[in-house]
């Protein structure tokens, strides 16, 4: 029997189609189940809050739970190297922040590479660091503390929360930059930074602005300048440090990564519910409590901020020789 030439090109069509059914079915089913998100850092510190937050905020969006895993241990890098050897499903995430690109730098013999092996998924927030000092330090200014450094090389001292912390990096940046020699003096995180900054043991710091807000207001540090790209709504009369070094800028920000393989449909349904989460009121109350502000886009625009940093950190970090601990 002869078909006509229409039934022919209709049937012919709806063959062609086929294949990509299951692929389809399997994006609009996503999620079946429970979801991972693997957290580089111990419980209780903003990246873990802000990570069950957007998790809770999912469940309720797509049905079904999103679950906060904490892989804490070098620099985050076992919390990354387990999404990247994970199934490319969209079942296990990471919280990929700021640190992963200053890592593929500082951490030489990587058995990945984070622009390579991860799929930008979506960036969810991004906050400052501030420059500052204790009350009783000569200089009020940035523009002074930078004379005075000029002034007395290799006798100042700063600290931050780690050897190969953002906070490490962009107080280097900032050495470069400015043309000072000043001491790095790692701790074990901010509040042992804070506690000889309180004590006059430490001359200044790099240090995320939620760690350092409230004794700022309270007068018992002085703020020198933000390190981000503008003025920050919680300090609006502090100065940014690119306001006297132009060009100069050192983030922390975090996002979601999965491993490079998911399928794209199911990063787009993740981009497309987390960016909606973070147009929630009460979302972008709660990071505002917490220092940090929303930082909404897409998969790609995500992609190009890792690449960048990852370039940037990369040249910081070979620079000033720097190694892991």
């Amino acid at each position: 029997m002869t078909l006509p030439r229409r039934t022919f090109l209709q049937l012919a069509a709806g063959a062609t189609a086929l294949p990509a059914l299951p692929g389809i079915a399997k994006a609009q089913a996503y999620p079946a189940r429970p979801v991972r998100i693997l957290v580089g850092f111990t419980p209780g510190g903003a990246n873990d809050i802000i990570a069950r937050l957007v998790g809770q905020a999912l469940a309720e969006r797509l049905g079904q739970p999103f679950v906060v895993e904490n892989r804490p241990g070098a620099g985050s890098n076992i919390a990354a190297e387990a999404v990247v050897r994970a199934s490319p499903d969209g079942y296990t995430l990471l919280q990929l922040t700021a640190a992963q690109p200053v890592n593929a730098a500082v951490y030489e013999k990587l058995s990945f590479n984070v622009v390579r092996d991860l799929a930008p998924v979506a960036s969810i927030y991004h906050l400052p660091m501030v420059v500052e000092v204790t009350p009783s330090f000569p200089a009020k200014t940035l523009p002074e503390f930078i004379a005075y450094a000029r002034a007395h090389p290799g006798a100042l001292s700063y600290g931050t929360g780690g050897v190969g912390t953002v906070a490490h990096v962009g107080g280097e940046l900032f050495k470069a930059m400015a043309g000072v020699d000043l001491v790095h003096v790692p701790y074990r995180g901010s509040p042992a930074v804070l506690t000889d900054l309180f004590g006059g043991q430490l001359q200044a710091a790099f240090d995320p602005l939620p760690t350092s807000i409230e004794p700022i207001k309270a007068g018992r540090l002085t703020a020198l300048a933000i390190t981000g790209p503008r003025r920050w709504p919680a300090l609006p009369q502090m100065p940014t440090v690119a306001e006297f070094l132009p060009g100069y800028e050192a983030t922390i920000w975090a996002g979601i990564g999965a491993p490079k393989d998911t399928p794209a449909e199911i990063v787009a349904t993740l981009n497309r519910e987390i960016n909606a989460v973070l147009a929630d009121p009460k979302i972008v109350a709660r990071l505002s409590e917490l220092g940090a502000a929303v930082l909404t886009g897409s998969s790609a625009d995500f992609g190009r901020l890792i690449a960048a940093e990852t370039e940037k950190w990369g040249r910081v970090v070979r620079a000033a020789n720097i190694k892991p601990e």
